[in-house]
């Protein structure tokens, strides 16, 4: 029988070659490819590769690769992205860039909004606190402790400090409430004007008011219930027994307030966002946070701890200032300086960490919704809506809700 030969250089019998058949010299065993091919793409004419044969992983025809967007095999797409945040899960790091990135994509409505708000309840706060003292010519004998202030001049003082307290808290309220606006937003990619950040809220401000009274005056009434009982215990066993009782006592009230200070974390931003009532957006908050509790302590005490040493730094040659003119201060119009000089260390701490503090929080509640009910679903449909469609369009994407 005479073997045929192929022009890819394989042997040319029908089947499997006869035993003890060889090759003539020059040409390669049956099924191989002449010598001098390389392998690449496509074959020789005619040429076919042995069964059970293919390109190792990896290799293809030259230009191929895998779509724009996706990793290796076995990876899917990058979380979609259209705001500050990956719309997926997030870490500890995503919510903290979030938290910078939202201040930055939109200074005017956070930087310029807290501004405005911390000025004027600084400059509101500080006027009521030393205003009295000031008119009374009693600043300087108030502020060193040499003269006895007089019964009505203090009376004033009082009720003056205690109306720039509440000054203080109504405007941390507004301004938590504006803030959070602004991130509802920016996690679409969308801007917001102060204006209209103050339109989104105005319907919902005095529950958040409300929450915000209803929270200090429980905390109160939890410690005054406390204390109380510790006073009782002493004055009918004796002290002995007051501080037995007291420090065991006194350790589950701050266990308590803190947890419940956890608990209701999120409770602001379901008013604003979601639109509930108090005592709804209350249990939301229970329901969203319970199964993350750590979680959200640990994140929040980070976030507290990172605004309180920045504030610091920042505050800290207006305060060495301010103390250093007041101690040696010998005139009312001295002493004002001093005072104004502290004023202005607090607020650009406060103007710097305000919107930083308020962006953690909306992003914790928008990280435990996505992980409770597969939020980021709901989140995608407005990413979806596209770089053209109105910034109020996704507005109403936070109204969903598990029930």
């Amino acid at each position: 029988m005479v073997a045929m030969s192929t022009d890819a250089g394989g042997s040319g019998f029908a089947g499997p070659p006869p035993p003890g058949y060889a090759p003539p010299p020059g040409y390669p065993p049956p099924g191989y490819p002449p010598p001098g091919y390389s392998p690449g793409y496509p074959p020789p004419p005619g040429y076919a590769p042995p069964p059970g044969y293919g390109p190792p992983p990896g290799y293809g025809p030259p230009g191929y690769g895998p779509p724009p967007g996706y990793g290796p095999p076995g990876y899917g797409p990058p979380a979609l992205k259209p705001g500050v945040i990956p719309l997926r899960p997030l870490t500890l790091s995503d919510i903290f860039n979030g938290a910078v990135g939202y201040i930055r994509a939109n200074p005017k409505a956070t930087l310029g909004l807290t501004t405005i708000v911390v000025v004027a309840t600084q400059l509101i706060a500080l006027i009521l606190s030393v205003g009295p003292l000031a008119v009374g010519g009693q600043l300087i004998p108030t502020l060193s402790g040499e003269e006895e202030v007089s019964a009505g001049v203090l009376a004033s003082t009082m009720l003056s400090s205690l109306a720039g307290s509440v000054a203080t808290g109504l405007s941390a309220i507004l301004l938590s409430g504006l803030l959070t606006v602004v991130v509802g937003r920016a996690v679409f990619g969308s801007g917001i004007t102060i204006g209209q950040a103050w339109q989104r809220l105005r319907g919902r401000l005095w529950a958040l008011v409300g929450f915000s009274a209803l929270e200090v005056l429980g905390a109160m009434l939890l410690i005054a219930a406390v204390v109380g009982f510790i006073f009782a215990v002493g004055a009918a066993a004796g002290g002995a027994a007051a501080v037995l009782i007291g420090i065991p006592l006194v350790l589950a009230l701050i266990a308590a307030l803190v947890y419940l200070g956890t608990m209701l974390t999120f409770t602001p931003v379901i008013i604003v966002l979601e639109r509930l009532g108090i005592v709804e957006a209350v249990k939301r908050s229970f329901a969203l946070i319970k199964r993350d509790f750590w979680r959200v302590l640990g994140i929040r005490l980070l976030a507290v701890i990172v605004a309180q040493l920045v504030a610091g730094a920042v505050a800290f040659p207006f305060s060495l200032g301010g103390q250093i003119i007041l101690m040696a201060a010998t005139t009312t119009t001295a002493a004002l300086f001093a005072l104004v000089l502290l004023s202005v260390g607090g607020a650009i701490g406060q103007i710097i960490t305000a919107p930083f503090s308020a962006g953690v929080v909306a992003l914790q509640y928008t990280d435990a919704r996505i992980r409770r009910e597969a939020f980021d679903l709901v989140l995608q449909t407005g990413a979806g809506y596209g770089p053209t469609a109105p910034s109020d369009s996704t507005d109403h994407l936070w109204l969903t809700r598990q029930n």
